[in-house]
């Protein structure tokens, strides 16, 4: 009987090389599971995306070890081919938001006998245009937050050091014109942030996408923000999204959806799974639903 391939892809550099230093465990813990593994390193920026797309047809199983960025780009190489391998992930970066969602074990060993020998199910994949996400597009003022606030400070203030971040920030703050369509109807306004995810964690915060988030019920969770005047209305936004429900406010829209069309008069960042995601004036998102399946711990 023919032994089942598995390709190892690892990003050396992800969360300060961690994957490096546990690359004897991890392996040795995949071939315990009784797979033939090939691993190869990522050598640059979208370079994961590329080996997926190239040889990700050829293997039963594609099990990539880095940060989220690294399954982001497996991703982005996966969609496009009709035939997908079953994708297991070893989280190593700094934030490792997505890998939240998947009752992962704690240790670069346990990890990967999990991605090895783990329960596939499927998960729904986000469509940007021409472009794929995992767990969350956002534009606007607070994008970055959750990613540039240190992860000491969040881990001391929690909650505090967001609000805090946003305070910095409230001068600043630029809202946009938009036009959004979703399966609901349409809606007009200025908004000055606006998150599409599908994950219950993001930026190491969890909960600001709402409560029982369903990773393969084919609708995402979005969040708008209007444009806050004052510091108290800062705070009750943030409030919103933190407490979700606990501090209802009229100046975030909270809804699910499978399908969202965004359209505004200038260029608009985004940033899909952390990455720069372009600036475009009008995106359609669509819910590709159960499109990639993942392995889960138990």
């Amino acid at each position: 009987m023919d032994q089942k391939k598995l390709l190892f892809l690892y990003n050396t550099h992800a969360g300060q090389g961690q994957a490096a230093l546990h690359l004897a465990a991890i392996q040795e813990a995949l071939t315990r599971s009784g797979w033939l593994v090939t691993a190869r390193p990522t050598l640059d920026r979208g370079d994961a995306a590329v080996a997926a797309a190239e040889l990700g047809p050829a293997y039963d199983r594609l099990i990539c070890c880095g940060g989220d960025g690294t399954l982001h780009e497996v991703v982005q190489g996966l969609m496009p081919l009709q035939t997908r391998p079953v994708v297991g992930y070893i989280p190593a970066g700094s934030t490792n938001d997505f890998a939240k969602n998947l009752r992962l074990p704690r240790g670069f060993a346990e990890m990967a006998a999990t991605a090895a020998a783990g329960v596939p199910r499927p998960i729904d994949i986000g469509r940007f245009n021409e472009r794929y996400f995992v767990y969350v597009a956002a534009f606007g003022a607070f994008t970055d937050v959750a990613y540039a606030t240190p992860q000491p400070f969040k881990n001391l203030c929690g909650r505090l050091a967001y609000l805090l971040e946003g305070l910095v920030r409230l001068p600043s703050l630029k809202s946009y014109p938009l036009t959004v369509e979703h399966d609901g109807g349409k809606l007009e306004g200025e908004f000055l942030y606006g998150m599409v995810s599908n994950t219950d964690s993001v930026g190491g915060f969890r909960g600001l996408a709402g409560r029982d988030v369903a990773l393969d019920d084919g609708l995402f969770e979005v969040v708008l923000v209007r444009q806050p005047k004052k510091w108290g209305d800062l705070r009750r936004i943030l409030a919103t999204l933190l407490q979700q429900g606990k501090e209802p406010s009229e100046l975030v829209l909270t809804f699910r959806t499978s399908r969202l069309e965004v359209a505004c008069g200038e260029e608009l960042s985004w940033t899909l799974d952390g990455e720069f995601g372009g600036a475009p004036e009008r995106v359609t998102i669509e819910n590709c639903k159960q499109a990639i399946t993942i392995v889960h711990g138990s």
